[in-house]
């Protein structure tokens, strides 16, 4: 479940005999469960011991109970290039702009976790869209003061039909319930600069393989810190908040996601988190 890579700590939320809780993970397998549930508390260290327990035995909850979640857009080349594909007017030049701007797109995906869900639940298509996806994302969580303190594994799922007929749809095609999914840890990173390898695996509902793929957080065009320092210009994000910095992946124009297709995000040194598609 957990990958292996130069982390300080890797941090998780679960529920013990129906009491959320975090945990600290150790060696992949063992979680030491904390009396309180504060994860951003838990990664500086602070929590009294209650039991340690195997991870394969705990049910997982989203890593953080983030008060909003944000994505930004077209921060790979491979994004802008997808961007352009789906693009159904003459409108497809914005992408193009927007990749090579100082200023990056950012738009709030979730707020509450009213449309999230954590390792194992349910993520869901909109009904009035043909071509929904998965993209795979590294997510940033920010802390008290403004400045990141871990990241996780995010899932901002889209539908690629709507945005392509007109980029004001955006909202439409991007938040919608079960149209996000984060876990399952808070890793906090040894060093901020180093980059991540994102890895995609989608399945059937019989366990057939439909797709996978791989990148890298090298190839993006601003690194996470960067589009953090643009989500809080002037704007107040509330701790706990999470930001997705954009995708590398994105499945062939003649995938979509259906009812029943498990899809698999593994970053090394955080995780994989993996959820299937409900009806």
């Amino acid at each position: 479940m957990f990958g292996v890579s130069d982390v300080l700590m890797r941090v998780v939320r679960a529920l013990d005999e129906g009491v959320p809780r975090c945990g600290r993970l150790r060696d992949d397998d063992v979680v030491e469960l904390l009396d309180h549930d504060e994860p951003l508390a838990a990664l500086r260290g602070s929590g009294t011991l209650v039991r340690e327990a195997p991870a394969r035995e705990l049910r997982l909850l989203p890593p953080v109970e983030a008060p909003e979640i944000w994505c930004a857009g077209v921060t790979y080349e491979r994004s802008r290039d997808a961007r352009l594909e789906e693009a159904e007017t003459e409108a497809r030049d914005v992408y193009a702009l927007v990749y090579d701007a100082e200023r990056p797109e950012l738009f709030l995906k979730d707020a509450g976790m009213r449309r999230t869900v954590g390792p194992g639940g349910e993520i869901r298509i909109r009904r009035d869209a043909h071509w929904s996806v998965p993209e795979p994302e590294l997510g940033v969580v920010i802390g008290e003061d403004g400045e990141p303190v871990a990241v996780t594994v995010g899932n901002d799922v889209s539908s690629r039909d709507i945005e392509g007929a007109n980029p004001l749809y955006i909202p439409q095609a991007k938040i919608f319930a079960g149209a996000c999914a984060i876990g399952p840890a808070l890793a906090a990173p040894a060093d901020w600069d180093a980059p991540w390898t994102i890895r995609l695996r989608i399945e059937d509902a019989a366990g057939a393989e439909l797709h996978t793929a791989e990148t890298s957080t090298a190839k993006m065009r601003r690194s996470p810190r960067e589009l953090v320092s643009w989500l809080l210009r002037d704007n107040p994000v509330p701790a706990g908040s999470v930001l997705l910095t954009g995708t590398g992946l994105v499945p062939a124009n003649d995938y979509t996601l259906q009812p029943g297709h498990v899809v698999s995000i593994t970053i090394d040194g955080i995780g994989t988190l993996a959820n299937r598609v409900g009806r």
